[in-house]
């Protein structure tokens, strides 16, 4: 659907985006994640026409924006940060002329106002006047008029900022629901949102891809450390620790809490193979009593933290 191709862009002598290639997949809402400064909203203004690379191209459905803009604009729908809405116009009236210079039709434009109602859920606004509306409400009319032409590719800078969790959820299920036939590109800081909503995930540092993948594909790729966490009845704690220290791969053992004749070990496993069942084996040769046994994988926190560090 869409070949980023070496896509470069300086500001100056500052490189803003260095070298990035990607494919993005129709049907898929791919995130786009970095700290400030990383280049995201600079993709996503070169993607939809409002800036132009250095060098580099982008390709959407074989249409490239060296020269042939205007053929990807018609299939793009853009909602950035700030939704630029005309406050003191009704919902209706401003999704209406929206629809006018989108060049639809009086028919086409009373359907399908009535259909981004119902799937941003606008009906109770619909005659109120924007200003009057909480920002998830604004962000809802944004949303409409980003997809008034039933584009194909839809492109949201930062879509939750600034909502509430209750606005948040309706704002994401919205894009889940569009993500299942379109391509949905997104920017976002709130992590926990990439997990809840997008099936890829791209992380930008300094213009650079550092990872790409499912949240799924990013742990398992982070996982050459890991820990475990083992709570345990009747043990010693030197007995203990020495003995699981023994296993192969284990890196450290820390007491976590041995009050009330408990003990808590968490274990640091620096590999990649999986030697939960070894350390059971350890522990059931004892007398002593499992109570606990978990594994913690890295969280995305933490991985994003790792792979956008200054150095």
């Amino acid at each position: 659907m869409i070949e980023i191709n070496d896509l470069t862009k300086y500001y100056g002598d500052l490189c803003a985006l260095d070298h990035v290639s990607l494919t993005i997949e129709k049907g898929r809402i791919l995130g786009l994640l970095g700290p400030n400064g990383a280049g995201k909203t600079t993709a996503m203004r070169i993607l939809t026409g409002y800036l132009s690379p250095t060098s580099g191209t982008v390709i959407a459905k074989g249409f490239s924006i060296n020269g042939n803009m205007l053929e990807i604009k018609k299939m793009i729908g853009y909602l950035p940060e700030s939704a630029p809405l005309y406050q003191d116009m009704l919902v209706f009236d401003y999704l209406s002329y929206v629809a006018e210079i989108r060049g639809l039709g009086r028919g086409a434009m009373i359907s399908r106002i009535k259909e981004l109602s119902d799937i941003c859920g606008l009906r109770e606004v619909m005659h109120r006047s924007i200003h009057e509306l909480s920002k998830g409400y604004k962000q809802r009319v944004g949303l409409a008029h980003a997809m008034m032409s039933d584009p194909e590719i839809l492109v949201l800078d930062e879509p939750t900022s600034g909502l509430d969790p209750n606005q948040i959820v309706e704002i994401r299920d919205i894009i889940k629901k569009i993500g299942r036939e379109k391509t949905v590109i997104l920017s976002t800081h709130i992590l926990s949102e990439v997990e809840a909503t997008c099936d890829r995930v791209v992380i930008i540092n300094r213009g650079r891809i550092v990872a790409d993948g499912s949240t799924e594909e990013l742990r398992k790729s982070s996982e050459s450390e890991y820990s475990l966490r083992v709570k345990l009845r009747g043990a010693d704690e030197k007995k203990a620790r020495d003995l699981l220290s023994a296993v192969g791969g284990v890196r450290e053992t820390l007491v976590e809490d041995s009050a009330g004749g408990d003990l808590s070990l968490r274990l640091l496993c620096g590999t990649r193979e999986d030697i939960r069942e070894k350390i059971y084996r350890r522990i059931r040769e004892t007398d002593w009593v499992l109570l606990e046994y978990t594994q913690e994988s890295k969280s995305l926190e933490k991985i994003f933290s790792e792979l956008t560090k200054e150095n």
